[in-house]
């Protein structure tokens, strides 16, 4: 039988540091630390940095794992098939035409959002205290 501690709220639990989401978000889109908007967010291109350079935030917590991509499909796919239905039914291009101005504007605007739309769920993480960016994490869930 598992028992699970009750947390009680108390006046100290309420002071915990305010987080702003839409600035953390901004922030996060830039590639820049949630919290301080200093430090660099990422150290290679989808790797985040352990911790802020600037205020040491730590950022091994963040579990983005497939949303940026997902969120990247659904925001190229809004861009490119409106587009690729309103040429086709107006103009009628020929496919391999369609296919040399599709594909590469799909491949390139696929890689210029991937990294501000992780920067952007990682700051929303932090934002929202999840995924162990909450100063007091539960015992009962083990870490990642």
């Amino acid at each position: 039988m598992t028992t699970t501690k009750t947390m009680t709220w108390t006046r100290e639990t309420g002071l915990a540091e305010k987080r702003d989401v839409w600035a953390a978000m901004k922030r996060g889109f830039r590639g820049r630390c949630p919290r301080c908007g200093e430090g660099k967010l990422f150290r290679a291109f989808l790797k985040t940095a352990d911790s802020c350079s600037h205020c040491g935030q730590d950022f091994s917590a963040h579990r983005a794992d497939d949303l940026p991509a997902y969120l990247v499909i659904v925001i190229v796919g809004h861009i490119v098939v409106p587009f690729a239905l309103f040429i086709e039914t107006n103009y009628s291009p020929p496919v391999p035409l369609q296919l040399a101005v599709y594909l590469p504007f799909t491949f390139l605007a696929s890689l210029v959002l991937l990294q501000p739309v992780k920067g952007t769920v990682v700051a929303l993480q932090w934002a929202l205290r999840m995924h162990g960016f909450d100063e007091n994490p539960p015992e009962h869930i083990p870490p990642v």
